[in-house]
């Protein structure tokens, strides 16, 4: 028999380099294995056949929490606000409460954080067609305004938090999201498919695929442009 004192101590992550997404897979191994004690069967391939059989096969999707990624993002703030509506998770957003967009560069007439703005396909695709061109160069008429209405405000004492009233959906905001692999599998799974917002699969399906090149086997399954009713099937 052998007496233990009781200890919590951190662990420390696994690397961030081109081999990020084994290194989180071979985490989640080593902390599955915990339950059974099994950790001496670790080998430097054997979390495929691990993840495959404890995972997907048997369906203890528990032990993928165990691995984090952040994501960094800059899309309109329409798309912010259905993006943090995926309740578990760490964000990080642009504030225009804080963020001045008309503080200028201490010797240089520019700004330190110019306004940005995200055009919508649909709207950008009318520079193509010579007889909807001026709907694109509404869009562009109306942002630029809104940006002279914000200078106006600043211009004249408003502060960013109340000046921000007139900036629409269309302001491009940067968001750091952070969930454990299951909730980034839950995302993809509702984020990819032909009924979400085109804006958000204009950013979510490219990043699928990175996630399916560098995590391998947890989002193999996950096809974009698929219908939410045949995707919520594979929710576990």
């Amino acid at each position: 028999m052998e007496i233990v004192q009781p200890y919590a101590s951190m662990i420390i992550p696994p690397n961030t380099g081109s081999n990020m997404g084994i290194d989180l897979l071979k985490n989640i191994e080593w902390c599955g294995r915990i339950s059974h004690r099994s950790e001496d069967a670790v080998t430097e391939s054997s979390y495929a056949k691990f993840i495959r059989a404890v995972v997907l096969g048997h369906g203890d999707w528990s032990i993928v929490e165990h691995a984090s990624v952040s994501v960094d993002a800059v899309v309109d703030r329409g798309i912010t606000h259905e993006w943090v509506r995926h309740r578990v998770g760490s964000y990080t957003q642009e504030s225009t409460r804080f963020v001045n967009y008309a503080r200028k560069h201490t010797n240089v007439d520019e700004y330190v954080n110019p306004a940005k703005f995200i055009c919508p396909p649909s709207i950008l695709e009318m520079r193509k067609l010579e007889t909807k061109e001026w709907i694109y160069n509404r869009w562009v008429a109306g942002r630029e305004h809104d940006e002279m209405e914000y200078l106006m405000y600043i211009e004249n004492g408003i502060k960013p938090q109340e000046a921000r009233t007139c900036f629409p959906n269309a302001l491009a905001s940067r968001l750091v999201a952070t969930y454990n692999l299951r909730n980034w599998r839950h995302f993809f799974l509702m984020r990819t498919t032909r009924e979400a917002h085109p804006q958000m699969r204009e950013v979510t399906i490219p990043l699928l695929l990175d996630f399916q090149k560098r995590i391998p086997i947890l989002y193999e399954d996950i096809e974009p442009e698929s219908k939410q009713a045949d995707n919520l099937k594979k929710m576990r």
